[in-house]
């Protein structure tokens, strides 16, 4: 879109230093050219091949083909579709390693070995630490409080990993402290230069400057910009049925646990509904309704919004019962967090 908006603080940051199956630092495809070069400015071999997306990893699980998965952050559980289908998947993996700056669901799902690493926040970690907004702005936090109990600086909980299962590598992570490890994003990832020089409250560094080819010229073969306009065809939908997406921009829970909704005063159980379709279904604000899809259902209480004809809007991670899991788009390798869905009255 025109202006992708990250899900949660920390994201771009993390992607950008390559948190995603892939990329390599700097959003860099990976391919056997970026291995080779990335091989030689770190001084040992990076692997060429990408990754398994989440949705890659539970169907690995699923069929045992994963001895060991490690999950830094994330509840696998409540983002992905099916949570059944992933409780279950999770279960058969041998040794589970969960990173975390707090208890998770997936945490308690039983297995052969479960291991909990407990993390500090970005604000506990010493020497203090970056993030970078979606303004591309990265912008330095001291360390205000020192980590509780056993929590660890993640940095220092993936090196420490890495230097015991490969001794040869430990010269290549053993950072001493953030700084040097900020110096060396600085080295590997051209865009972030500055970064080195962040150190107190208020440092920050916006890299492409206030605004992306502000001149007009574009990164294009002919410096111009690429439009493209779709005709998207609505679904084709039975009788009876609507089109149910999950609310991604205007999501409310996935860290906040609040029963309703600050922005709306809609329930977490809440399935928003066009006035005319629940008119025409004889629904009133409030009534119980059970949403059906292809393999789940969920009860729900009716928000009336206005909203095209025959679609409904509910609550993730809540909606995710509802969701088919394994339809992935072929180029981004993500669920389709939609669903066709019919509704019921429910008697109270």
């Amino acid at each position: 879109g025109l202006m992708p908006i990250r899900g949660h603080s920390g994201v771009q940051g993390g992607a950008e230093m390559g948190a995603y199956s892939t990329a390599f630092p700097g959003g860099v495809t990976v391919s056997a050219e970026s291995a080779r070069e990335l091989s030689e400015q770190w001084g040992f071999n990076v692997p060429a091949n990408s990754g398994l997306t989440a949705p890659e990893m539970v169907l690995a699980a699923e069929h045992d083909q994963l001895d060991v998965l490690f999950l830094d952050g994330s509840n696998f559980v409540e983002i992905m579709p099916d949570p059944v289908r992933v409780e279950a998947a999770l279960a058969r993996v041998p040794l589970r390693v969960h990173q975390d700056i707090v208890l998770t669901s997936q945490m308690f799902i039983d297995g052969d070995d479960v291991i909990l690493l407990p993390a500090a926040t970005r604000y506990e970690q010493e020497g203090g630490g970056t993030s970078t907004t979606t303004e591309r702005r990265i912008a330095f936090s001291p360390e205000i409080v020192s980590p509780p109990g056993e929590a660890r600086s993640e940095w220092r909980i993936f090196s420490d990993i890495a230097m015991r299962m490969n001794p040869s590598l430990t010269p290549h992570f053993d950072w001493a402290d953030n700084q040097t490890l900020r110096a060396e994003i600085a080295r590997i990832v051209p865009m972030y230069a500055g970064i080195e020089n962040l150190s107190k409250v208020h440092d920050e560094v916006q890299y492409g400057g206030r605004h992306l080819c502000a001149d007009g010229n574009f990164p294009m073969p002919d410096a111009r910009a690429r439009f493209t306009s779709l005709n998207v065809a609505p679904p084709l939908l039975s009788e009876g049925a609507f089109f149910l997406s999950t609310r991604r921009g205007k999501q409310f829970n996935s860290m906040i646990f609040n029963e309703v909704d600050p922005l709306t005063g809609a329930t977490r159980d809440a399935v928003y509904i066009d006035h005319r379709d629940a008119a025409a279904l004889g629904v009133s604000e409030g009534d119980a309704l059970r949403l059906t899809s292809s393999v789940g259902s969920m009860l729900s209480t009716a928000k009336l919004v206005n909203l095209p004809s025959r679609s409904l809007q509910v609550h993730w991670p809540e909606g995710n019962v509802l969701i088919e899991a394994g339809l992935n788009q072929d180029a981004s390798r993500i669920p389709d967090y939609n669903a066709i869905v019919t509704i019921e009255k429910v008697s109270s």
